[in-house]
């Protein structure tokens, strides 16, 4: 059974940088379809960032340009570089995967992926 386990988290003023890492165990790592996701106290869970298995990626348009998603199949750990962050960025992060080679346009939507991590939170204040 795989597992997702994310870190990095904290809180940090407007216009700082978190690294979150998530670290995958149980399963063939390099083969995984990974993303981040995350959710805000009483919105939807958002599609942050996609990368596949040979580096291609995806961001979501509120964070082009200031987040980098980035994976070491050497370490089964896939992360999320955030710098130049904002409130509203304030928010659970969750890494999660899947087997499935999902079309381009579905890659940020959160049904796609069946594995999931707990969660890290991230605080950004002014």
């Amino acid at each position: 059974q795989v597992q997702l386990v994310e870190s990095g988290g904290g809180s940090v003023q407007v216009g700082g940088s978190l690294r979150l890492s998530c670290a995958a165990s149980g399963g063939t790592f390099r083969t995984f379809y990974m993303a981040w996701f995350r959710q805000a106290p009483g919105k939807e869970r958002e599609g942050v960032a996609y990368i596949d298995y040979d580096g291609t990626t995806k961001y979501a348009e509120s964070v082009k340009g200031r987040f980098t998603i980035s994976r070491d199949n050497a370490k089964n750990t896939l992360y999320l570089q955030m710098d130049s962050l904002n409130p509203e960025d304030t928010a659970m992060y969750y890494c999660a995967a899947t087997n499935n080679r999902t079309p381009w346009y579905l890659l940020l939507q959160a049904d796609q992926y069946a594995i999931w991590g707990q969660g890290t939170q991230v605080t950004v204040s002014s």
